[in-house]
């Protein structure tokens, strides 16, 4: 008797011992989900925060323009030159050279802000899964538990202090 009780408090031990690492692995998973989550929110405040008009595609863009304008403002100082043009002539070319260039940043940020929407929703889908996942093996760590204790319970069920001693 004093035999079987051993070999079931062992069990339950070993039990035991497999729910504590099966809450370890649980733990380092979270821990893995945590450091991910941590960099996606690193990713979403680099990306969302970056200055549109430094960003590559922008800075092309822009150059192109004022390279654009630049000739346009030259070609009206050359019809004034050649051909008698007024000074109104050459404000007025100016003037919309501006302008031109005033709509092409504001081009700029209307991408942008469809651009940092499309940023929102990865990081909110991205931030969403992790925390799915995170929630799923936190609901598995009482499960954990909940077999080792019957297991311990299950050892000792039916044995009665001082039963089995001679």
């Amino acid at each position: 008797m004093f035999g079987a009780l051993l070999g079931s408090v062992l069990g339950a031990g070993g039990s035991l011992l497999g729910s504590l690492g099966k809450d370890q692995q649980i733990s380092d998973k979270q821990h893995g989900i945590n450091k991910m989550s941590r960099e996606n929110q690193a990713w979403f405040s680099r990306r969302y925060n970056e200055d549109p008009t430094q960003r590559a595609d922008a800075l092309r863009l822009l150059s192109m323009t004022e390279d654009a304008l630049r000739k346009r403002n030259r070609a009206a100082e050359g019809r004034k030159a050649v051909m008698g043009g007024t000074e109104e002539s050459v404000a007025a070319e100016r003037e919309a050279s501006s302008n031109a260039l005033a709509n092409v940043t504001s081009q700029i940020a209307v991408q942008n802000e469809r651009r940092k929407d499309q940023i929102e929703q990865q990081f909110r889908n991205r931030k969403n899964k992790l925390d799915e996942q995170y929630y799923e093996l936190e609901g598995e760590r009482p499960n954990a538990y909940d077999i080792a204790g019957g297991m311990v319970a299950g050892a000792t069920n039916g044995y009665k202090l001082g039963s089995g001693l001679g």
